[in-house]
């Protein structure tokens, strides 16, 4: 059921780390506050509005925004189109990948953003290159994290299987020529995502592609993320260090991060608990937002009461 009586703080930007970010809050401002992190050249309204209503009902103060790179944050510049022959000197002879910035960078950015709107600790929920990113600032800035949710997510480990075949072709195709185009892409690439049927999510994927594409493309950016994450290693010995309490979702058919990724990640961090959802692939599919909403929320407020 729609939740549609919170308050709502439309987009804004913020000047933070050098860079612009364009961010966004639903639910009371005296709520715990929660940050939610998007996925590699995803903007920030793919945490879906109905998504955000929902856990700021849960008694959140939640915050999306736009990754540097993407939506209506800075645009960079610098960096070449990923090749082939990086992929395969990075698999086969460690040759790191040249990047722009990197994941440490994005997290960053994020503390920044905390900083600009007055937060000392809040709970961070990451997806995709987004629950990277929260790793990395559990990592690196414990005493901001009140705690982590890595969605989706692995710890850059090279021994974890890559994705699908399908799903690698999705993420290196070469960006389209055309709105049609787009628009067609954004469907198929979704479909391939979700491994998987789902009409509700099918339904709203035409209007789902009209906002993204209206807030602005950067395919270039893409890029320069991509290049980020692969140029970032290994934080599986890292995540070690992480004292924050931390609760790992992953779905089971996951083509893009195979399951293995969550199931490393939750191994990784002292104490993690680990949730695998049966048919979620990479995507949040709005049948699995109750099960997912719900272990965030449990999650986020038995931190919060231990932490009290």
């Amino acid at each position: 059921m729609p939740v549609t009586s919170l308050a709502h703080q439309p987009p804004q930007i913020i000047h933070a780390n050098g860079i612009d970010i364009c961010y966004e809050i639903f639910g009371d401002a005296n709520a715990e506050p929660l940050l939610l992190i998007m996925g590699l050249g995803a903007q920030m309204i793919h945490w879906d509005d109905e998504f955000c209503r929902q856990l700021a009902a849960r008694g959140f103060r939640v915050i999306r925004f736009d990754n540097r790179d993407i939506g209506k944050s800075s645009h960079l510049s610098g960096g070449k189109r990923l090749t082939a022959l990086e992929l395969l000197k990075l698999r086969f002879l460690k040759i790191p990948v040249a990047a722009t910035y990197k994941l440490i960078d994005m997290a960053r950015d994020t503390i920044a953003l905390m900083d600009g709107l007055g937060i000392r600790k809040a709970h961070i929920v990451g997806a995709s290159m987004g629950g990277m990113i929260a790793q990395e600032i559990a990592i690196t800035f414990p005493e901001r994290v009140r705690s982590l949710t890595s969605i989706m997510s692995t710890t850059g480990n090279p021994k974890i299987p890559g994705p699908t075949r399908e799903a690698g072709a999705v993420l290196m195709a070469p960006p389209p020529a055309t709105k049609e185009e787009y628009f067609v892409r954004f469907a198929q690439t979704w479909k391939v995502l979700r491994n998987g049927s789902f009409p509700q999510d099918e339904a709203l994927d035409p209007e789902r592609a009209r906002r993204t594409y209206e807030r602005g493309l950067n395919p270039a950016g893409v890029g320069r993320q991509l290049r980020a994450i692969l140029a970032s290693g290994n934080r599986k010995e890292r995540l070690r260090s992480v004292k924050a309490p931390t609760l790992v979702i992953h779905g089971t058919v996951d083509p893009l991060v195979h399951p293995e990724g969550g199931r490393d990640t939750a191994a990784s961090i002292p104490g993690a608990k680990l949730v695998m959802i049966e048919r979620m692939g990479h995507a949040l599919p709005i049948p699995m937002w109750p099960e997912i909403i719900g272990a965030i929320d449990e999650h986020a407020h038995r931190a919060a009461a231990k932490a009290a």
